[in-house]
């Protein structure tokens, strides 16, 4: 019923870190060019702004569906209160934060365990040394 609402928190929150770890990242940057410091060579790792932003794409990517899918079938409607359940009565809301906590936690917990695996594997990646990247490129 509403299960797509924890991803949907937790992309909001995380793209909220996201945009403030990047405005950091800027700054900092800024900072170091400016006392004529220049990088020797073009930056390559990735910043983890940006890989922030990696987990808010999938999750409101997820959400978006999902939200579709739920206005599809006539669970969620344009008007308030949004959600069929809360006007069924008590036993439908509870049923519907039973689901939240279930489903919902369910999905924002996979997606960030895949966004783990796909950072673990950026960063193994990364770490291994241009000759190596080049033989896998030939």
């Amino acid at each position: 019923m509403a299960c797509f609402a924890v991803p949907g928190t937790e992309a909001i929150v995380v793209t909220a870190a996201a945009l403030l770890l990047r405005r950091y990242e800027q700054k900092k940057m800024e900072v170091r060019l400016g006392a004529g410091s220049a990088p020797a060579e073009p930056q390559k790792k990735t910043g983890f702004a940006r890989k922030l932003f990696w987990l808010a794409d999938l999750l409101w990517g997820g959400v978006i569906l999902l939200a579709f899918e739920h206005l599809w079938h006539g669970e969620v409607v344009p008007f308030f209160p949004f959600l069929t359940a809360a006007t069924e009565g008590p036993e439908a809301v509870a049923e519907m934060l039973g689901e939240m906590a279930s489903v919902g936690v369910t999905m924002a917990v996979l997606v960030t365990a895949v966004w783990v695996g796909m950072v673990l594997i950026s960063a193994a990646m990364e770490k291994r040394p241009d000759a190596e990247k080049a033989e896998v490129k030939a």
